[in-house]
């Protein structure tokens, strides 16, 4: 079955609430398969949102948008089983998912196919369950026992659904190792695309550090907000909003400035003109240290997870390989120790190895080879 005008394509990601790196590969996808139809657990895009990542398409949303504070989509995550398997697909030859989560679950039949970009396995169902339990309040007590059993059926869910993949993408090696541990399943491995041509090298830096975040627990910008508190004659400027703001507003100090929120332009000028950008995140992949690359900036990451395969150790950056404060400082002491050897034009070709048209033209490779296969 040849990919070609005539092929019928559904597009199915976990979830629209928020304009995330993942829907960034929805949006290239889109790119690709223009008349792809478009599914998905629930739709709360913005118009802006949905012009930028479905291209202004109506979204096909399962029951589960019409349940009370249903955009808390979480909340009913031990019905995301049920709600996927009941989205009719019937009709398309190709279907493909974009699945952190769930999308992977959507029921296709024999003579369909179905490619899944995994963005990862269900994180909080396995790795990050503890952290997950935490975040909505349900980590002790017998209301943790509840959760904990859900949670354990999810697993169960989670690895007989992966069945229902004719083909795995990965997003990063390390992702296609996640995939072999938890589905027992390979996975051909393409870097997301990263909007490379929006960055310019900037071959001038000042002398501040940067970072930018979502303020969630994950990212770990307290640890580097407390690191440069430590060290009152560096400049650090954060970029980003959440929960944990006020938190971390009580670890800054005078040269640690808090930035909120800020445009892309503001942000880009930020990134291009920073010493380093800094990175305490373990990522899946993690798509903002290539756009600081894509500056010519070079990046002080933790030696974990998707920087490995994104940063280069002593030509684009240098790596921390504990997730503490003194790990920290030892790495931005050996950058500067180091500067000479950062070049911003090296830098700048590192990145372009995860252009959005290399995404393309792997994705298209890949998919059209399966097609041709059926």
């Amino acid at each position: 079955m040849p990919l070609n005008n005539s092929t019928k394509i559904a597009l199915v990601h976990d979830w629209f609430v928020d304009s995330g790196g993942a829907e960034k590969v929805v949006a290239e996808i889109l790119n690709i398969f223009p008349d792809a139809d478009v599914f998905s657990t629930v739709d709360y895009l913005s118009d802006k949102q949905r012009k930028e990542i479905v291209k202004g398409k109506s979204i096909s949303t399962t029951f589960i948008q019409k349940l009370p504070y249903s955009k808390s989509y979480k909340k009913y995550f031990t019905l995301m089983p049920v709600a996927l398997a009941s989205l009719d697909l019937s009709e398309y030859d190709l279907v493909i998912s974009s699945s952190s989560s769930v999308a992977k679950g959507v029921i296709t039949g024999p003579d369909q196919l179905h490619i899944c970009y995994c963005h990862s396995p269900m994180r909080y169902a396995w790795d990050l369950q503890e952290e997950y339990l935490k975040s909505i309040g349900k980590s002790k007590g017998l209301v943790s026992f509840v959760y904990r059993s859900l949670l354990h059926r999810m697993r169960i869910w989670d690895v007989t659904s992966s069945f229902n993949v004719d083909f795995y993408i990965a997003n990063s090696s390390y992702i296609k190792r996640r995939i072999h541990k938890v589905y027992k399943r390979e996975a051909k491995v393409v870097y997301p695309n990263v909007n490379v041509d929006d960055f310019e090298v900037h071959e001038s830096k000042d002398e501040y550090y940067f970072t930018c975040s979502r303020l969630v627990p994950y990212k770990r910008i307290d640890l580097i907000v407390e690191a440069f508190s430590l060290m009152p004659d560096k400049e650090l400027f954060v970029v980003g909003d959440g929960p944990e703001m006020e938190r971390i507003k009580k670890l800054a100090s005078s040269n640690v400035h808090l930035l909120g929120y800020q445009e892309f332009d503001t942000l880009r000028d930020l990134m291009a003109k920073a010493k380093a950008f800094v990175f305490a995140a373990e990522e899946d992949f993690g798509i903002v240290p290539v756009e600081a690359q894509a500056c010519g900036t070079p990046v002080i990451a933790y030696g974990k997870g998707g920087a490995l395969e994104t940063v280069v150790d002593g030509v684009t950056g240098v790596f921390f390989y504990e997730q503490n404060v003194s790990s920290l400082c030892d790495a931005i002491e050996k950058f500067e120790n180091n500067l000479k050897q950062f070049d911003p034009k090296v830098i700048r070709t590192n990145a372009e190895r995860f252009s959005s048209s290399r995404f393309r033209e792997k994705m298209k490779e890949f998919i059209s080879q399966k097609m041709d296969g059926m």
